[in-house]
């Protein structure tokens, strides 16, 4: 197993160059540390559709029956079945906040955010 690369003055630092005197390379952010005012909208999951069997039967019937509802009706009630099962579904998901690998979603995160204001300066 080969070492890992690290840069270069690390290197210089273990190997004890600093220690006469001069001090190690002064580790200082680009930006001050703070959390900025929202995080980027990014869809969690991709969703995918629902109910595509259900809607082509409907569909189907629709088209065997010159778009009559009456002939239909039972192919209609399963489409809306399915429907109503998949957006029961989707709300109960929404409803915990946190995803299978514990992150919040970008929409929690921003509440979160605008509750808890950064404080830029001093009292």
């Amino acid at each position: 197993m080969a070492a890992p690369a690290y840069p270069a003055w690390v290197t210089r630092w273990v190997s004890g160059q600093w220690r006469n005197k001069k001090r190690p390379p002064a580790l200082r952010p680009p930006r001050t540390l703070a959390l900025a005012d929202k995080v980027a909208n990014r869809r969690e999951q991709s969703t995918e559709a629902t109910c595509i069997t259900e809607m082509s039967v409907m569909m189907a019937c629709w088209k065997q029956n010159d778009f009559n509802d009456t002939p239909c009706a039972e192919e209609i009630r399963m489409f809306y079945d399915c429907v109503a099962k998949a957006e029961k579904e989707r709300k109960n998901q929404n409803e915990d906040t946190l995803s299978s690998r514990g992150n919040l979603p970008s929409s929690k995160v921003n509440k979160l955010l605008r509750r808890f204001p950064q404080i830029t300066r001093h009292v």
